[in-house]
């Protein structure tokens, strides 16, 4: 566990370390705090060790106020800041490796919209995007590589919509779907790890 700075003050976070040399750094963003998110979520961190199994090196953290980082709930705004100084301590810690934004659920609206505008950030990946609760308009226009992940009985974020948000998305892109998994992708989670490792695993763009 470590300490890493944030605009609120001191930020909870970890780092998934892969047992060779990085090809490429990530922050993961968790699930909505105000429900139970945090950066132990069990979604979050077996994809974490997935992309780890992959070489890349992933930063998990706490959202201000959740577990034990600095602040409190701001509805996305502090959150997205919060998500920028994560990369910031990840691009100072790995100068020159590919940056990668990731998220779950909430997070991954942080994640995503956030990632792609920031020139830093090379790849996308969402987890059971909210895309029908929140604004991706950035995401809605970026042609950066984007990784989507959702449950086939998603019952927060209809799979109807997702796949409706991804067919105006500009190439490239992937969506991935998990059979039968609802929006934690209870009792679907490794399934979870290995797509994101499937995905990932040969990717190699800039």
């Amino acid at each position: 566990m470590l300490n890493i700075p944030g605009p609120s003050g001191p930020l909870e976070a970890l780092i998934d370390a892969p047992t060779s040399r990085p090809r490429a750094a990530a922050v993961f963003a968790h699930p909505h705090p105000q429900y139970g998110g945090t950066m132990h979520t069990k979604v979050v961190f077996r994809a974490a060790k997935a992309l780890a199994r992959v070489s890349v090196e992933v930063l998990r953290f706490n959202f201000r106020g959740a577990g034990a980082s600095a602040g409190a709930f701001d509805g996305g705004e502090g959150e997205t800041a919060d998500f920028k100084a994560a990369l910031d301590f990840m691009a100072h810690r790995h100068p020159g490796l590919p940056l990668w934004a990731a998220g779950m659920s909430f997070g991954s609206w942080i994640a995503l919209e956030h990632g792609a505008v920031d020139p830093r950030v090379t790849a996308l990946i969402g987890i059971a995007p909210p895309v029908d609760r929140y604004d991706f308009a950035n995401l809605a226009r970026s042609t950066k590589p984007k990784f989507l992940v959702h449950g086939e009985a998603d019952e927060l974020v209809p799979l109807k919509a997702v796949w409706s948000f991804y067919g105006a998305l500009p190439e490239p892109k992937e969506l991935a779907v998990i059979d039968a998994a609802n929006h934690l992708f209870e009792g679907r989670v490794m399934e979870v790890a290995d797509v994101i490792e499937g995905l990932l695993g040969d990717f190699h763009g800039a």
